[in-house]
């Protein structure tokens, strides 16, 4: 028993290190109240591997559910407005901007989102929902087309704004 007390102790102390743990170890949203607003921003990428041919339909638009890149924009715009809903912990932001782009590629579709908002925490988690749900939302839009489509490299490319400043992911070697 003691031994366990011990563990649990240990482990309170080192999530404490981490901005959603308190003291002793519970999960908790972090107040950010103090914070000052600033201009933030964050663009996200995900990619949807996919046949050529099934590329060769979408380009075409013919698809049984219409035009696929379309509506996972739409999908994508409205799935980051929902951040809050769907990510326990994170703030409910006030997006000033918000746009998901969609190219086709010779093996699938390269997903681009962006999330802009003047606040006290940043919109990563916007923009990366953005992306999830308009790959999710071709998925769907194409899987009479295709099943073993595979959705790959869901990342943050950038952001800015706030304390920690801008980051900027390294170029990737070729990705498709």
């Amino acid at each position: 028993m003691r031994g366990q007390a011990l563990i649990r102790a240990r482990t309170a102390k080192s999530m404490a290190k981490l901005s959603h743990y308190d003291k002793k170890g519970r999960v908790r949203m972090v107040d950010v109240t103090a914070k000052p607003s600033t201009s933030r921003a964050a663009s996200a990428h995900a990619f949807i591997r996919m046949k050529k041919s099934t590329v060769a339909s979408i380009r075409r638009i013919k698809n049984p559910k219409g035009n696929p890149l379309e509506i996972a924009r739409i999908a994508g715009i409205t799935a980051a407005k929902r951040t809050a809903e769907l990510i326990p912990l994170c703030h409910p932001l006030p997006l000033t901007h918000i746009d998901v782009r969609a190219e086709l590629c010779q093996n699938g579709i390269e997903l681009t989102s962006e999330a802009t908002t003047t606040g006290p925490t940043g919109v990563e988690m916007e923009a990366l929902v953005a992306a999830s749900v308009a790959a999710l939302t071709i998925y769907d839009m194409c899987k009479a087309l295709e099943r073993g489509m595979e959705i790959t490299q869901l990342y943050v490319l950038e952001k800015s704004g706030g304390r920690s400043g801008r980051y900027v992911r390294p170029s990737p070697r070729k990705r498709n």
